[in-house]
């Protein structure tokens, strides 16, 4: 008796924990297929930087869309752009020479202002992966990993509002941005879902991306020196979004989900 009641019980369990399953082996229901098309999304990101990153900026954000084309086996393949913007910058005497003791700037004028400082930068490139379903009655979310791999650039944006101060003005402000550039790989975990009846299409989960950079400025001027070192960038972060999937239909069209 207390066999057949743990067996009643397993069996319960199952059905419950799986509705899916109960479905197709019980009442011949077919489950749903996963639905290929392509996806296009819109992501964003906080993050915070190590390695030489670290020295240079603080916490920032990347924001940028995304177009995939997902398969009737979960795999997804396509391309990215993330603009990277941040307003915290760890470099403090990137302007001490041009600048006095309380960091303020005389313009033409002859007025003491002050400038802002901002991290500017983009990436730009292309990620593949698979996702693994979580149940059979939602083929369509789970856990997603993706791989990927392009080009970084990012550099200290200087902003003179009113354009007045010369030591900073055309082709001198190159003197100070630190420009960076090189290649990088991203690699993300999290958990995507495309909802059956259209609305919520969206991921968030784990992002690391290391970009191998270098300096590309011949001469920084508050340094004396080129500033052409490799570099190790690193974002390590939270990432989101959220899709817009066009997917084939069981008619062999494509159409909005």
């Amino acid at each position: 008796m207390r066999s057949t009641l743990f067996v009643f019980a397993c069996l319960i369990g199952s059905l419950i924990s799986n509705p899916a399953w109960a479905q197709d082996d019980l009442f011949g229901t077919k489950a749903p297929a996963p639905k290929k098309g392509f996806v296009i999304g819109v992501n964003g990101n906080i993050d915070e930087p190590a390695a030489d990153m670290a020295q240079r900026f603080g916490l920032s954000f990347r924001l940028g869309p995304s177009l995939f084309y997902k398969t009737k086996n979960n795999w997804m393949f396509g391309a990215k752009g993330d603009f990277v913007f941040g307003n915290k910058i760890k470099e403090d005497s990137l302007l001490v020479n041009v600048s006095d003791q309380y960091g303020a700037f005389i313009n033409s004028d002859g007025e003491r202002i002050g400038v802002q400082l901002y991290e500017r930068g983009y990436a730009v490139g292309l990620q593949a992966g698979k996702m693994f379903p979580l149940s059979k009655s939602k083929p369509d979310a789970g856990l997603l990993l993706l791989t990927g791999a392009g080009f970084i650039q990012h550099k200290i944006s200087i902003f003179d509002k009113d354009k007045t101060i010369p030591q900073i003005r055309g082709d001198y402000r190159k003197g100070y941005d630190r420009l960076t550039n090189g290649w990088y790989l991203e690699q993300y975990i999290g958990y995507q879902s495309f909802d059956r009846h259209g609305l919520l299409n969206f991921h968030i989960g784990f992002d690391l991306l290391a970009g191998f950079t270098q300096g590309r400025r011949d001469y920084q001027f508050d340094i004396m020196r080129p500033d052409n070192s490799s570099r190790l960038d690193l974002l390590i972060g939270i990432r989101g979004g959220w899709y817009i999937p066009i997917f084939k239909s069981s008619s062999e069209g494509y159409m909005f989900q």
